[in-house]
Parts: structure tokens; sequence; C-alpha cells
């Protein structure tokens, strides 16, 4: 019976004969699944390409683990530290850095920076010196060479490489007392930009210099650090890599991964997808209003026949689910057109790049398996729903006349 069930749904839908008004119903319900299934595919692929594209960015800023001190600001006994990293088969580089907000002068304009003193190994794992768009990254000869963010030099028109006009920086120093000369409230030293590189949320109005320069103007001991960063030979073993020198290190400092260093960034950016599903999602729901027309214009054109079907001792459960079975149709109509126009316009996305979200960059699609899972769940539960619920068709609305 339930084969029938199943063969009169497939007639209802493929035949041609029959009601125009149910047939133009019918292909819109399946059109309205598909186009909504297609928009939810294609809008999340364009949020995972963008969500890779983040990681790219981030990954640039941020090394794979990072050590802080839990007492201070410095690292204590820095060579420890250093020797115990040295001997971890799983690190690949690390680099120390000291980081501090500073006062920059030039020409009479200033303007609040942070600058970040690295040593030379700072490149193996945060590797900015491909970014610098003019000039060159510091030879760390000198330790008043220093790379600037693009924005922060355009503001003050500071020269790259002049050997006559220097910007200043200025450090304020700690402690209380009488000030009786300007040596009393800062530390000063004259820079040579060589550099420019590209700024973002995360490197605005910084200058990036080598690590002697901030010790310098600090007053701090060589060898001294904030922070130590780390790059993996492999970045999967993160975790593990971070409990071993929790062991090895003690309390007196704190491990992050790259995901807690940016835990704002991903908490925003997993808000952002959950309101992304849920607009999609209440898309679909109403789109499946369309099918609850279909099946109910559907009973109402084929009251008839079901009348027939009755009189010959079909059972009412196979008639009702002859309905779900026309609503099953319809959705996985709905749903496998929708994916394969979906996937067919992320391809074409990524092949001409004819969408841009800047003029110079356009939007990134990435297709991932688990979106084709998420959408085709998402439009099979409200399609399911629908149908079952509109196919509880009564026995004496077929009988009565």
């Amino acid at each position: 019976m339930k084969n029938i069930a199943f063969y009169i749904a497939s007639r209802y839908l493929l035949s041609k004969k029959g009601s125009t008004a149910v047939t133009f119903i019918t292909w819109l319900a399946a059109v309205a699944m598909s186009v909504a299934v297609a928009a939810m595919f294609v809008i999340i692929s364009v949020f995972s390409g963008l969500e890779d594209f983040n990681k790219t960015l981030i990954s640039n800023l941020h090394a794979d683990l990072t050590i802080k001190s839990t007492s201070g600001k410095t690292i204590k006994d820095f060579n420890k530290v250093k020797s115990i990293l040295k001997q971890n088969k799983d690190i690949s580089h690390f680099s120390r850095l000291i980081e501090e907000k500073v006062y920059l002068n030039y020409n009479g304009k200033g303007d609040i920076a942070y600058l970040r003193g690295v040593d030379s190994a700072y490149i193996k794992v945060n590797p900015i010196n491909k970014t610098i768009f003019f000039g060159r990254y510091p030879s760390f000869e000198y330790s008043n060479e220093v790379i600037m963010e693009h924005s922060l030099l355009n503001r003050l028109g500071v020269p790259i490489e002049s050997d006559r006009d220097f910007a200043t920086i200025f450090m304020p120093k700690p402690g209380t007392g009488i000030i009786n000369r300007e040596e009393d409230i800062y530390n000063k030293k004259e820079i040579i930009v060589t550099g420019i590189f590209p700024g973002n949320e995360q490197l605005n109005n910084y200058i990036i210099a080598p690590v002697e320069l901030t010790e310098e103007l600090l007053n701090l001991p060589k060898n001294s650090a904030y922070q130590v960063v780390i790059q993996l030979k492999n970045p999967d073993n993160t975790d593990n890599v971070k409990q071993t020198l929790l062991k090895s290190l003690g309390k007196n400092v704190e491990i992050k991964t790259k995901e807690e260093e940016n835990a704002a960034f991903w908490k925003m950016i997993n808000t952002e997808k959950l309101f992304i599903y849920l607009i999609f999602a209440l898309v679909i729901f109403i789109t499946t209003f369309n099918l609850a027309g279909a099946i109910i214009i559907l009973q109402l054109d084929k009251k008839e026949q079901a009348k027939s079907l009755i009189s010959l001792g079909f059972p009412l459960s196979h008639l009702r689910i002859t309905y779900f079975y026309t609503g099953i149709l319809i959705v996985l109509l709905g749903i496998v057109s929708g994916l394969l126009l979906g996937t067919a316009l992320c391809f074409f996305q990524q092949y001409t790049e004819l969408f841009k979200a800047v003029e110079d960059l356009p939007f990134p699609v990435k297709i991932v398996g688990k979106n084709y899972f998420i959408v085709a769940a998402i439009a099979s539960v409200f399609g399911i729903s629908i149908s079952w619920f509109f196919s509880k068709i009564s026995k004496d609305y077929i009988t009565k006349n």
C-alpha cells in the first residue's frame, strides 16, 4: 500500500495532466524551495571564505603560542625560558618582544603610537617583512632603524630613510619625586624609518623596531622580554605543546594559543555565523508555506479521486501518506536543485571573481562539505514538518458533500 501511496504521489508531481493551477502551485513551491536553499548555501559559502580570509590575516599577526608573565610585564629568568624552548623539538622558531605605548614627534606634529621591539628572529614567526610595500625591513645593525604603519606615517609626514630628518620617540619614565629637568620626565630617541607596512585593526599606529631600542627607552636589562612568540612545526599540536611548556616553565608564565589571543574576534565571528544561520533558516521556513499551499490545493483538486480511493478500500492513513510523500518529493526536488544551483554560483564566483567586497578584493567563496549537510538538514526539517502537518486530512472532509 505504501508503495502505491508513493507511486500516486509521484504521479501527482510529475503528471502533465490535471489542473493547471495545481501544477503551477506545485512547481512554484519547488522553485521557491530551490531558490531559498541556493541563497543560503551561497551565503554560508561566502561566510566560510571570509572566515578563512580572516584566519589568514590573523596568522600573520599572531604566533601559534604566546608566552606572557603572570606577575608583572617582564618575563622572569628569560634565559631559562629560552633554554627550554630550544630543547623542545616541536618548536620551529621563537622570538622575544617588548611592546609599549609611546609618543612620536616629527617636525612639530605628534601622535600616540605603539612601539613593538622585536629581535632578528621575529620575521620567522611573523613574516611582516613580506608585507612591506615601500622601503625595507630593518637590518638590525642599528637599534634606531624602524618600520612604521602607513597611516601613522602619512599623518606625521615622516620621510623614508632620510639621513637628515629624524622622528623622535618619547617614552615616559616611571617613578616619583620632583622633576628638575626634561630628562626626568621621559627617555627619547631619534629614529630612522626604513619601510612602511599596511595597517589593520590590530596593527594601526604601530612601529616595529629592534628590541634593543625598547630596552634602552625603558631602561631594561639586556635579554628582557614582555612576551615570547612561538611558531610550531605542526600547528595541529598546539594544545599538546602548550601543556608541555606549562609543566616545564611553571606558574610564573601564562601561554595562550592564537585563538585565545583573539577570543573576542572569534566570538564575533561565531555570533555572526549563528545569526546568518537563523536568518536563512527563517527564510526557508517562510518559503515552506508555499509547500503548505501546494498540498492544500492538491487536496482540493484531487478530492473526487480521494473519494474513489477510499471507496475502493484505500486506507485513510495511506491517503495521508500520499500527500506527505508529495510534500517530501517537492522538498527533495527543491533541496537537490538548490544545492546544485548554489554550487554552480559558487564556482562561478571563484573563477570569475565578478562580485567584489571592495574594489580590489572579490568576495571569497569556500565550498565546504558540512555546508551541504547544514542547508539540507534545515530545509528537510522544515519541509518534512510542514508536509506532515498539512497531510493530516480528515475522512469527513473527503466523504461529505
